[in-house]
């Protein structure tokens, strides 16, 4: 079953159900999500209410290429314990559904990411983003964002793992213009 969303010229948001045909056009993207899910069985879940002002809602997951669990001991305090602002949650590794406090999504999240490994000694190195080649949109405090900042995280944590440090990450975004 595919589900496709596009973003219109205009404003308005097309979605198509490719297993039955059916096609909605509105100026209101939720709307049209929640008729195709309803077109396609699916359960609607709406999003939830915006985050206050000065605040930013995203996931941070500590994902390994070996088999650990949300139960994991190396989690104990951080499952006792979180961030303000944050729930732990299961994904089948461990990760935290977060509202923090920051100027801007990546502020908030290098904050976060700071606070654990300080407190917990753990560092988060992901955001979750299942399709990270999908970029959404350019809000710099938005789904673009959380792309960008799961994606230096990933590359941070890699880069380690093959014994790069932080001086040969920098020099890498210095070349690519990065200012």
């Amino acid at each position: 079953m595919g589900l496709h969303f596009h973003r219109n010229p205009d404003g308005t948001t097309t979605g198509r159900n490719d297993d039955t045909g059916f096609t909605v056009t509105n100026t209101d993207a939720e709307e049209v999500k929640r008729l195709l899910y309803e077109d396609a069985g699916w359960a609607y879940t709406p999003p939830p209410p915006p985050v206050p002002a000065g605040f930013h809602r995203f996931s941070l997951v500590h994902e390994e290429f070996e088999a650990t669990g949300f139960e994991d001991e190396r989690y104990a305090g951080l499952r006792a314990r979180p961030p303000e602002g944050c729930v732990p949650v299961d994904w089948g590794c461990f990760a935290l559904e977060c509202e923090r406090p920051g100027k801007t999504l990546l502020d908030a999240v290098a904050g976060t990411v700071a606070e654990i490994r300080r407190e917990h000694g753990l560092v988060m190195n992901s955001l979750g983003v299942e399709k990270p080649h999908e970029w959404l949109g350019s809000d710099r405090n938005g789904p673009a964002a959380e792309i960008v900042a799961h994606l230096v995280l990933t590359a941070a944590h890699r880069a380690r793992l093959l014994g790069y440090g932080r001086k040969d990450v920098v020099r890498l975004l210095d070349a690519a213009g990065v200012e």
